[in-house]
């Protein structure tokens, strides 16, 4: 496994609904919680929520109850796709670092919704699926998890708001640091 000092750690909140998406409505990605992890220490030197205004589609009451985002929240603070992967790529070299996210939604989602809104994709090639990583290392789990239940059977308190990327990304970073530490 490639790994870089620093290694950049993703989690993304998209729009979503109890059921399907309302008619000419489509998941779009509204939260880039992102934090900066020194690989060797699993010190968290940076982290922030990036909230981005879907194009396509609205915040349902589900997705607020699920990830405490409103669409309010997204109208007054949110910017395009665009913006949020310029931040990404000037304000934590997103392009050359390693980076991270718990199972591959996250790198499938990035790469569609860049193709989607016709965007330069912001990330290295060098990507850690910190799910499958963490099920091929753990001694007795064994298995995919969840990020609250592999938390758990690490003895750490899963911090913040569950579905609230910027948290996300902070507890992902715990789980990524025990598994480099097996190394």
């Amino acid at each position: 496994m490639k790994t870089t000092d620093n290694i950049l750690i993703i989690d993304l909140e998209a729009t979503c609904w109890n059921d399907r998406p309302p008619r000419g409505q489509e998941s779009e990605i509204i939260e880039i919680g992102v934090c900066l992890m020194d690989a060797a220490t699993g010190k968290v030197s940076r982290s922030e929520g990036i909230l981005v205004k879907p194009q396509f589609s609205k915040v349902s009451p589900f997705c607020t109850e699920l990830t405490s985002i409103t669409q309010h929240m997204l109208d007054d603070e949110g910017i395009l796709l665009e913006d949020a992967l310029d931040i990404l790529r000037a304000e934590y070299d997103s392009e050359n670092l390693t980076w991270a996210s718990y199972g591959n939604y996250d790198l499938n989602m990035l790469q569609s919704q860049a193709r989607r809104f016709n965007v330069d994709y912001p990330l290295s090639d060098d990507h850690i699926n910190v799910k499958t990583l963490f099920g091929e290392l753990h001694p007795i789990v064994r298995k995919s998890v969840g990020m609250a239940r592999a938390l758990g059977a690490l003895n750490l308190k899963l911090e913040g708001t569950h579905h609230r990327g910027v948290d996300d990304a902070k507890n992902i970073a715990k789980i990524l640091h025990w598994c480099l530490r097996q190394y």
